[in-house]
């Protein structure tokens, strides 16, 4: 099942995508829910983020060939760290390049949707607790995060998490491809059982730190290729099984 949210005439509503079209439903995604009679077009919509995150939690480094192309060394445990909830984007928004900045880079990523109240849960039953998967970037200044060797101000501009299109319920991702294309080139292509640590490790791992509320984002890392985006730049992020992210890069004022 594919859920998403979408305004249509500046009311914002909540659907399922399903055969090319979106089903208006009422109610909330993680409870009971109601599917209506209306029926929409992806022409007559605007996508929204596709739920409301406390927070972003993003793993760092979690494919040993992207540590090395930034010279780290490979994590010997989860590397995280916070997004704010004000960073979310949705699929055909504007990722706005900061003017603080002179290098942005996208990070294609596959994100995982926390579906219930999570904490201190195992390993064994991390699972349970997941409600879907989505495409995510993982937008960073570069130069900043390099000037500071820090990871929060550049991450966490206005627009720098972009993600869905919508969330996928019904998904393996244990080999699934990850992409990114920039103006229509391959930047990065990867496959997520290349990751170091796997998603029911880190959910576990994150949840034994801080509690995870439904509808928050648990990025999971970025492979190998990531690079600088310039304004006027289409960049798309791509996982097999899960559609294709698409963001315009454009200034900030």
């Amino acid at each position: 099942m594919k859920f998403l949210r979408f305004s249509k005439d500046k009311v914002e509503m909540k659907g399922i995508y399903e055969d090319g079209k979106i089903k208006r439903i009422i109610g909330s995604f993680f409870d009971n829910y109601t599917v209506t009679d209306e029926i929409y077009s992806e022409d007559e919509v605007i996508f929204l983020p596709p739920v409301i995150p406390s927070k972003f939690v993003c793993v760092g480094r979690n494919y040993a060939e992207h540590a090395k192309e930034l010279g780290n060394e490979v994590p010997t445990e989860p590397l995280i760290f916070l997004k704010p909830s004000t960073a979310a984007n949705s699929h055909k928004g504007d990722i706005l390049y900061p003017p603080m900045s002179n290098k942005v880079d996208h990070e294609a990523e596959l994100a995982v949707v926390i579906g219930k109240k999570c904490s201190q849960v195992s390993e064994k039953d991390a699972m349970k607790y997941v409600f879907g998967y989505t495409c995510l970037n993982d937008i960073t200044a570069r130069d900043i995060q390099k000037k500071e060797n820090k990871f929060t101000r550049a991450k966490s501009f206005d627009t720098f998490a972009p993600f869905g299109p919508f969330i996928e319920t019904e998904f393996n991702y244990e080999n699934v491809g990850v992409r990114c294309r920039v103006n229509g080139e391959i930047r990065q292509d990867g496959n997520t059982k290349d990751m170091i640590f796997k998603i029911p490790f880190l959910i576990s791992f994150i949840s034994n730190i801080m509690t995870l509320l439904p509808g928050d984002v648990i990025a999971t890392g970025t492979p190998s290729g990531v690079g600088g985006l310039n304004i006027g730049d289409t960049v798309e992020i791509e996982i097999d099984g899960l559609g294709k992210l698409v963001n315009y890069v454009k200034a900030r004022n």
